[in-house]
């Protein structure tokens, strides 16, 4: 799975919003026959914002297509999200009703834990890869920036 072009991209994300301090989670948007529709990532240090989540911004710049684009694709995300917010966000659930995505990747679940089962429940498959670099991403950035870490996703 780690080989996965959309594993590949939420990957480069989330090192892209490392390198610019920032939360780093990628998330990659593709389709069911393999092409990636959009990607992104957190941008919530970078502008400031909570609501620019990497899944948000790979849906983002998927730019408008006709709902058959997202049927049966696959979210790729580098971490699972906000519990407190009942991952994904409410933006990305929002999205999730409005766009059949029919499997989320998470590159690993051990630094946060979110929302697996609200994604089952809705008959979404979560596939956990337990990447050892994105583990190390994140672990790095905790230890980095505790304030922001805890500022709404660490310890309340």
């Amino acid at each position: 799975m780690e080989s996965d072009i959309g594993f590949q991209a939420a990957l480069e994300e989330a090192r892209k919003g490392a390198s610019e301090g920032g939360v780093p989670i990628g998330a990659c948007l593709v389709s069911a026959d393999g092409k990636i529709l959009g990607r992104g990532h957190n941008l919530r240090m970078q502008k400031g914002s909570p609501t620019i989540h990497a899944e948000i911004g790979a849906l983002e710049n998927a730019g408008r297509l006709p709902a058959s684009a997202y049927q049966g694709a696959t979210m790729y995300a580098r971490q699972e999200y906000n519990s407190a917010d009942q991952w994904p966000s409410d933006g990305f659930s929002t999205a999730d009703y409005l766009r059949p995505v029919k499997r989320v990747v998470l590159g690993e679940n051990k630094t946060f834990v979110g929302g697996e089962d609200y994604l089952k429940q809705r008959g979404i498959e979560v596939v956990n890869v337990n990447s050892a670099e994105c583990e190390d991403l994140m672990k790095k950035f905790i230890k980095e920036h505790p304030e922001e870490w805890n500022e709404d996703i660490g310890e309340q």
